[in-house]
């Protein structure tokens, strides 16, 4: 398998590097205080203001996929992790979360009059957008679950529902909402009872309750929200893809998110790895720099293996992904979609340690790191549901092949196998 980058993935990549040291990391600080200040109700000067740069730099929309003129998944990987190194310069370069894969999902399974209505200014960086899945009052690691009310009457649909970690509600330029919710709960496949459908953010009913902290963390990177729905009324027109289609959408969008969130999560874990061997030189506790210690040696040498570990899983999912797509890389999408937040996670904690008191605040933007590493555990479907699914596919791959060939038999032999070989005095029988 050739995971080597491409020339024009490496063009992009030195541009990206440039761009971040010359206008992300000088102004990351100001990014967070502005958050702090502002509330996670408003939008951010810095990031405002750096958008037509990155725009006019050619560094805008890379996400998109090659049926749109865009990258491969593993020409992606790259540029992704160098954005993932600041949490919030993928907005920036507009390839953040909820956006793209909301993009991706109006531009691969919306109408004509849907990708003009909304993918072109979302493409444009003109609007935000939302998605609503995950609900407050179910298990929302079974998406079957799912409550939200989605009723057809005449030409339109009533939606009723009641969400929460809606990413992207709270910002005053986002105008379109992806909701999932239940068209047909009485539907024999329980699959099949699902819709996904475009809620305009400003329709009568729509409600932004409030903005959702991870970990003390208002709004930083994908302003999390709980949002309810009131006898929301929207044309029946703004159906994705049909009615009972909601988890092929799902699964169509959530595949390459999840891997985007993987590859941005390698970029994180770099430069955490970074500052955590830039401070282990800097800081000389008990007569030893840090670096000299054995256990903080162990840690920086067990993080670059976690790392290289992680990037070589996730640049096979993606190029698993563009040869047989999303449904055929699923097993590789999961391991690294468990392997990856569980090794950043780590890293980040290991940091934290060799920093001391000021490693828990956001000084060194390590607490800001590790919320996020921490929340994508959970996010796209928790830990949990991910290993039942490489577990299943793996059992049902061995079910398939001959144990004769591949030498995975029982090492029991049978009866009649064991009566056999005492009969051809392989072993002798008892006196």
């Amino acid at each position: 398998m050739d995971l080597s980058q491409s020339p024009r993935s490496q063009e992009f990549a030195a541009k990206l590097a440039a761009f971040m040291a010359e206008h992300i990391y000088p102004n990351e600080r100001r990014y967070y205080l502005e958050a702090e200040r502002l509330g996670p109700w408003s939008t951010y000067p810095v990031v405002e203001e750096l958008k037509p740069i990155a725009r006019a730099a050619g560094l805008w929309n890379l996400f998109l996929p090659p049926h749109s003129g865009g990258l491969s998944n593993l020409d992606y990987a790259p540029l992704c992790e160098i954005m993932g190194r600041s949490l919030f310069a993928p907005e920036v370069f507009n390839c953040a979360a909820p956006d793209t894969g909301n993009m991706e999902t109006i531009h691969r399974y919306g109408t004509e009059a849907q990708k003009e209505r909304w993918l072109k200014p979302l493409l444009a960086g003109e609007i935000r957008s939302s998605f609503a899945m995950t609900e407050p009052e179910v298990a929302s690691s079974d998406a079957t679950n799912i409550a939200a009310s989605i009723v057809r009457d005449g030409d339109s649909y009533l939606i009723n529902a009641r969400k929460w970690y809606t990413t992207g509600a709270t910002d005053p330029h986002c105008q379109i909402i992806i909701l999932m919710g239940k068209s047909d709960p009485d539907a024999a496949d329980r699959h099949k009872r699902q819709s996904m459908i475009l809620v305009p953010k400003d329709a009568p009913g729509v409600r932004v309750i409030r903005a959702l902290p991870v970990l003390g963390f208002y709004g930083v990177p994908d302003r999390a929200a709980e949002v309810t729905f009131t006898n929301v009324r929207v044309p029946a027109e703004n159906i994705l893809l049909g009615e009972g289609r909601g988890f092929e959408i799902a699964q169509g969008r959530l595949g390459p998110g999840r891997i985007h969130h993987c590859m941005r999560l390698i970029g994180l874990s770099e430069r955490v790895l970074e500052r955590m061997c830039r401070r282990a030189e800097l800081r000389t506790p008990f007569g030893a720099p840090l670096a000299e210690q054995t256990v903080t040696l162990e840690r920086i040498a067990e993080a670059r293996i976690m790392i290289e570990q992680a990037r070589l899983l996730t640049l096979k999912a993606a190029a698993m992904m563009d040869a047989v797509g999303a449904k055929g890389a699923r097993q590789e999408i999961a391991m690294i979609k468990v392997a990856a937040p569980v090794m950043a996670q780590k890293i980040v904690d290991w940091a934290i340690q060799a920093f001391g008191g000021g490693g828990t605040s956001n000084d060194h933007f390590l607490a800001a790191a590790f919320a996020n590493t921490r929340l994508l555990r959970l996010a796209d479907g928790p830990d949990e549901v991910h290993r039942n699914q490489i577990a299943r596919l793996e059992i049902r791959r061995h079910s398939q092949t001959d144990p004769l060939v591949t030498g995975g038999g029982a090492a029991v032999l049978s009866l009649d196998e064991a009566e056999q070989m005492a009969a051809e005095g392989l072993w002798p029988r008892p006196a």
